[in-house]
């Protein structure tokens, strides 16, 4: 073994021994409330509280459709990126369909949200201007932020006297153009951004402001439009992902004004060097967007399903965060009881995944648990119940440990 991969599997051996070390399952069935999990050459049914798939759209009948006929009228792909012979109808509608459902004027595809995020800001922002960044904000944006060249800012969570501060001081330096990011929702707490109080921040110092929407667009805000339609507000820039609520498949977009628009074809460069969209998602995307749109009984079920859960599991003697979003954290504390606390729950047929450190901080490691309209209310009966029964094992809760089983 040479040099080099023996340091890289002291680093691995490392991780294993902290409890870090992150594994996957194989799923043989549609993405859903209920899937089947291989396991020892066996396919095991469990329930499934780990998927963005909020509307529970992600196996609909009606978007699968849409897919297959556009695999049979425009193939798997375009086998180039956009600007070469890589753009199709379907590429088009949806831009246009996701811009005027978000509120904005233009939108243009990625392969991914990261990669919208990726490519945002190199672009827009050069040496003379100032990006500011929620503390809490997606790695994406960390790292699309690392690749401009502005004056970079960051604020404690939330913390509006810190934006404040920071937009003084990117006024006071002469910055060219000022722009504040800040997630929609903070995927791993579930909390919405104070996106009011953002926005009058953002006009008072005349800068603009961009929201990652991805944990919230399609069922969040009036039709599920979104945390800026939640809020009452306008942002200037939104970015957002066909991969979670709209379909469960793929797929992002940058949606804004169209000179912005126009700026991140000529010069973003995810979208400049990657394939386009496969056409399959495109078509299935846009039929998610009239099914969220008009979704209304969707979002309902989703949000009772929110409700019990919580309600059930602070009742039992968990530690949740407060909040209304579908994210749930369930805390834990240390990544080797998350993931014991997983595995447990594994065994009584519910699905979830330990979130350690380096995804959250150290010592704040817990259950991340997701609803969906997917699931009924015996499920999250069912769910409750497991977690009672494997957290009174491990001493989490109070009330009487379960016997042995024989």
């Amino acid at each position: 073994m040479s040099d080099i991969l023996r340091d890289i599997s002291l680093e691995l051996d490392e991780i294993r021994a902290a409890n870090l070390w992150k594994g996957e399952r194989r799923i043989v069935t549609a993405q859903s409330g209920h899937i089947k999990v291989a396991r020892d050459g066996n396919a095991l049914e469990v329930l499934n509280l780990c998927a963005n798939n909020y509307l529970g759209l992600a196996n609909h009948p009606e978007l699968v459709k849409a897919a297959h006929e556009a695999l049979d009228s425009h193939g798997l792909g375009m086998a180039s990126v956009r600007f070469i012979c890589g753009t199709a109808d379907l590429h088009t509608e949806l831009e246009q369909r996701i811009a005027s459902y978000v509120g904005q004027e233009d939108a243009i595809l990625f392969a991914a949200c990261f990669d919208a995020n990726g490519g945002v800001f190199e672009p827009l922002l050069g040496g003379q201007d100032a990006v500011i960044s929620d503390q809490l904000n997606h790695a994406s944006i960390i790292d699309g932020i690392r690749l401009c060249k502005a004056a970079r800012y960051r604020y404690g969570n939330g913390d509006m006297g810190e934006l404040e501060a920071s937009l003084e001081k990117a006024r006071g330096s002469g910055a060219r153009r000022i722009l504040v990011v800040t997630d929609g929702v903070f995927s791993m707490d579930g909390y919405f951004a104070k996106l009011s109080e953002i926005r009058a921040l953002a006009d008072r110092y005349d800068a603009w402001l961009m929201i990652d929407d991805c944990h919230a667009t399609g069922f969040v805000g009036p039709q599920g439009r979104g945390s800026a339609a939640r809020a009452g507000i306008k942002a200037d820039i939104i970015t957002g992902t066909f991969g979670k609520a709209l379909g469960g498949a793929a797929g992002g977009f940058i949606a804004a004004a169209k000179p912005v628009v126009d700026l991140m074809r000529q010069r973003s460069r995810p979208y400049l060097f990657s394939n386009a969209l496969p056409p399959a998602i495109a078509a299935s995307a846009s039929k998610a967007i009239d099914l969220a749109e008009a979704g209304d009984d969707l979002r309902d079920r989703l949000r009772d399903n929110a409700s019990q859960f919580r309600t059930e599991m602070a009742a039992a003697g968990f530690s949740l965060p407060d909040g209304e979003h579908p994210i749930i954290p369930v805390m834990l504390g240390e990544a080797e009881l998350a993931q014991k606390m997983a595995a447990g729950l594994f065994e009584e047929g519910v699905y979830v995944t330990g979130f350690f450190f380096p995804v959250v901080p150290k010592g704040q490691a817990r259950i991340r648990t997701q609803m969906s309209a997917a699931l009924s209310p015996q499920d999250i009966d069912q769910a409750v119940a497991a977690f009672i029964k494997v957290g009174r094992e491990l001493s989490l809760i109070p009330g009487p440990k379960p016997c042995p089983k024989p």
